[in-house]
């Protein structure tokens, strides 16, 4: 459980030094340069990747709570809604012009899908974490950046293929999940 923990703890901080810690971080890219920089963001990401990945494979797996029976039916719909959400934050969306955090608030409907559908040891601190990894994260970037400006309008079709994109690699992540993860997503 430490190693899950040790890579939950790198992925969060990584993420969450550019949005509370602007200065540093700026002073990082003008000392590293704007590439190398993005490098090690992205080494330090995979690393806490595959921490978290041996940490939740080697973990010794315990009851905390009992999900409820419904909770199996209800979180395929909320990840579908989480996949479609991460998918469409870099997309020229309307889903952009709704909802300021479209990744972040897809890993908010994701993290809270699988705590209702897992209740042992290491999906309670996996999920757990990221969920609030993810509103603190939408929070600290809303002061950082204070006021949101909205993206321009765009044609509804732009929608309807995100929508589509999301859902495909929904079914496509369903597929491969248990093979991945060592669980199956269904019953």
């Amino acid at each position: 459980m430490a190693i899950l923990l040790l890579g939950l703890a790198l992925f969060t901080l990584v993420h969450l030094f550019p949005v509370f810690l602007p200065g540093p971080r700026a002073a990082l890219v003008a000392r590293l340069g704007k590439q190398p920089y993005r490098g090690l963001f992205s080494v330090l990401v995979i690393g806490s990747f595959y921490l978290i990945y041996l940490g939740w494979t080697s973990a010794e797996v315990m009851p905390v709570y009992t999900p409820p029976a419904w909770a199996f039916h209800v979180t395929p719909l909320l990840v579908l809604i989480g996949f479609i959400l991460f998918f469409s934050s870099k997309a020229p969306t309307n889903i952009r012009r709704l909802i300021r955090h479209p990744q972040l608030t897809g890993v908010t409907f994701w993290a809270v899908g699988h705590l209702l559908a897992n209740g042992e040891n290491r999906s309670v601190l996996l999920f757990g974490s990221l969920l609030v990894w993810a509103i603190v994260a939408a929070i600290g970037t809303n002061r950082r950046d204070a006021e949101w400006v909205k993206p321009p309008r765009q044609v509804f079709i732009k929608d309807i293929v995100t929508v589509f994109i999301g859902a495909a690699l929904y079914v496509g992540f369903i597929m491969i999940h248990e093979w991945l993860i060592g669980v199956s997503p269904m019953p």
